[in-house]
């Protein structure tokens, strides 16, 4: 009976020894990030390779739907908007498939990137991008799938397909120009509301200069029309407390309280209903006085 324990726990160790043990992937994982003017752009794939087979029109039929690579779907990840001539394709991530033919390739942006391969029912409303490749034949063999850019400028590249023979070149172009013009209409044009507000709001919770605040926070009122949303006249009655301004703090708390009251947020409501209680003491124990225009640190 103990034997049969010992020969069973014996054959137990070297299963899981056994399990242990890694080998290469025939089509190993690889991944390739290039960037395009202002655009960031990688491509997630595997490699099979060629060894010895017949590859287009054979192992990958033509005119067929192929998963193009191996394992997991092949997956393209930009940040901004890539053209395809006249087609565009979003920032996001998706699946690559292609139809591959003698002349040009149909390549197809798909955004169900959780197909083990070719998807079981192809849905139409998922393709986000429709393109063409052209092809061309190689001299030299390319053993290992590979995807990659070429052709690169500031404003555009060429995805690349090539394996065997054929390498199949796709083009695009990114906004480089719209970017950097934007960019500097941006910068030429001075900080937004919503950057003046930030400013604000940061040097009211480092307890900086005050004055300087208030007027940051009064600028991003403004630019929003002049009516401020319950949230930054809220800051704005904070600096006001901190400059000892408290009967403005307490008419800008009752303006936040309102939009508050009007937009359902209850936890604003009752902050500003506690500041107002509070600023009103401290309005009537300093009755006849100046207000303290600037008890911040610098």
């Amino acid at each position: 009976m103990m034997k049969n324990i010992l020969f069973a726990l014996s054959c137990t160790a070297v299963m899981s020894a056994s399990a242990q043990i890694e080998t290469p992937q025939p089509s190993p994982a690889a991944e390739v990030k290039q960037t395009v003017g202002l655009t960031e752009v990688s491509v997630a794939y595997s490699r099979p390779s060629k060894k010895k087979r017949d590859i287009f029109g054979a192992l990958v039929p033509y005119n067929e739907m192929w998963r193009t690579g191996a394992n997991k779907n092949t997956m393209i990840t930009t940040d901004k908007m890539l053209m395809f001539g006249g087609d565009t394709l979003q920032p996001g991530t998706y699946a690559i498939f292609t139809k591959p033919s003698t002349g040009a390739w149909e390549v197809y942006f798909y955004t169900d990137t959780e197909n083990w391969g070719t998807p079981e029912n192809w849905d139409d409303e998922k393709v986000a991008a429709k393109v063409s490749g052209l092809t061309s034949s190689l001299n030299d063999v390319t053993e290992s799938f590979t995807i990659g850019f070429e052709n690169l400028t500031s404003k555009g590249a060429d995805l690349t397909i090539t394996w065997d023979k054929t390498k199949v070149s796709v083009p695009f172009k990114v906004g480089t120009v719209m970017q950097v013009m934007a960019a500097i209409d941006k910068v030429m044009n001075g900080p937004s509301a919503n950057e003046y507000y930030g400013a604000a709001n940061y040097y009211l919770e480092e307890k900086k200069d005050m004055n300087q605040a208030l007027t940051w926070i009064n600028k991003s009122i403004e630019m929003n029309g002049g009516e401020g949303k319950f949230w930054v006249l809220r800051r704005k009655a904070l600096i006001q407390a901190e400059l000892g301004d408290y009967k403005a703090a307490i008419e800008t708390a009752k303006k936040s309280k309102a939009g508050a009251e009007a937009a359902g947020y209850d936890n604003y409501i009752k902050m500003n209903e506690e500041s107002i209680k509070e600023w009103s003491s401290k309005v009537k124990s300093t009755s006849g006085s100046k207000p303290q225009r600037d008890k911040a640190k610098s």
